[in-house]
């Protein structure tokens, strides 16, 4: 066998995402994309902003000397110094750049993190539902996944996350708006979080980070806010993209901010940027750094994604299913008729609709329901979804 046994083992229970993104590629093969109801993935598709445009055309055009040379690993101090200054705000407490690296993506910024702060058999603590990618990005660097379930409508269970620490954690992940359900935690419960972890670290003699996974932090919906965690625990690390608010998936560019007052701030920075260099990203695309340092004030037009949120809704709602309502990214996460996810999606796949089973996301008895595609795909599931509830019922 020419692979390793894990990533063999990694190979058959990779993500559910892929799979049905792929049986959707065969199902649009034989019935027409225009007749398949493709939920199944997270691809932004709001265009971009229009200063995008105009200030992408404006660095490609810039021709001078060593416009595409390497740069410090961390990326360019002004670029950092730009969305600092932003982050500032949103974090409301002052962030200078110093205290952040350009990355690629945020999936790049937590594979250093991970790099950084884990010893072999170190414990991340991450929260389900979670983003399925994480417990790979943990085992990357030795780590050990231990996964503790969030409430009935996604909320921080503060007893459950308390009973899982133990000697060995290092880390919890917080993923908010959540992909996959859309949960915005709340300050309150933040802050609730932070004084745990504050408690806990002291008895254990240790230092417990919280690291915020923040790509949706612009997508959100109905007045709704995304707290700071800088505000609710020092030892905390942003780490987002501009994958989701500018709609660039594609392009691979993130970055990750420090608390000012993190324990041991100089070795942790150090050690991130070394990471950074070492895992093989070097560092974060010079022509996105420059383009994102110039749209720190501009996003996507979310009112898309809120129209389209309205119209699932309503559309799962009139067939019967049980959800939290989203507060933001661009997913909703509804408990599924039957107890085996798997089974039901099944069954809304011979109505040629495509969502992902919670299972894949740590939840099992919920789907996912990807409402990143066009309204008038969402609209002519409608009938669909009513069938295979009304199929799930008579079985």
């Amino acid at each position: 066998m020419a692979i390793s046994d894990k990533m063999r083992m990694f190979a058959e229970k990779s993500s559910w995402i892929r799979k049905m993104f792929e049986e959707g590629a065969k199902m649009k093969a034989v019935h027409g994309a225009e007749n398949v109801f493709d939920f199944s993935l997270g691809n932004p598709d709001a265009p971009p902003p229009p200063e995008f445009n105009q200030v992408i055309q404006e660095a490609v055009q810039n021709t001078r000397p060593g416009v595409h040379s390497y740069m410090p690993n961390g990326g360019y101090p002004w670029v950092r110094e730009a969305i600092a200054a932003r982050m500032s705000i949103e974090q409301k407490l002052t962030i200078n750049q110093g205290d952040m690296l350009m990355t690629c993506g945020a999936a790049g910024g937590l594979n250093i993190v991970m790099k950084t702060l884990l010893n072999p058999g170190d414990e991340v603590i991450i929260l389900a539902p979670y983003f399925v990618e994480y417990g790979f990005y943990i085992d990357n660097h030795g780590g050990v996944s231990k996964i503790v379930a969030t409430d009935e409508e996604f909320n921080l269970d503060l007893p459950a996350i308390e009973a899982a620490i133990t000697d060995k954690t290092k880390a919890i992940i917080i993923n908010s708006p959540n992909n996959p359900c859309g949960q915005i935690y709340s300050e309150e419960s933040l802050a609730a979080l932070g004084n745990l972890l504050d408690k806990v670290s002291a008895k254990l003699k240790t230092t417990i980070y919280m690291i915020s996974d923040e790509p949706y932090r612009k997508i959100v919906f109905d007045g709704h806010e995304v707290p700071s965690i800088f505000t609710a625990y020092s030892n905390s690390i942003v780490v987002s993209s501009y994958s989701k608010d500018l709609s660039l998936p594609g392009e691979r560019i993130g970055y990750l901010a420090v608390h000012p007052e993190i324990e041991d701030k100089h070795n942790l920075l150090d050690g991130l940027t070394l990471a950074n260099r070492i895992l093989g990203f070097v560092n974060a695309p010079a022509l996105m750094q420059r383009v994102v340092a110039e749209l720190q004030n501009v996003s996507v037009d979310t009112s898309i994604y809120a129209r389209r949120k309205a119209l699932i809704c309503t559309i799962l709602r009139d067939a019967g299913f049980t959800f939290t309502e989203p507060k933001g990214a661009f997913y909703v996460f509804p408990k599924t008729p039957l107890a085996d996810d798997v089974k039901f999606v099944a069954l809304l796949q011979e109505e040629k609709i495509l969502t992902v089973p919670g299972v894949g996301f740590g939840a099992p008895g919920h789907m996912r329901i990807a409402f990143c595609i066009p309204d008038d795909v969402i609209s002519r599931s409608a009938d669909g979804f009513k069938r295979a509830v009304d199929k799930a019922h008579s079985l």
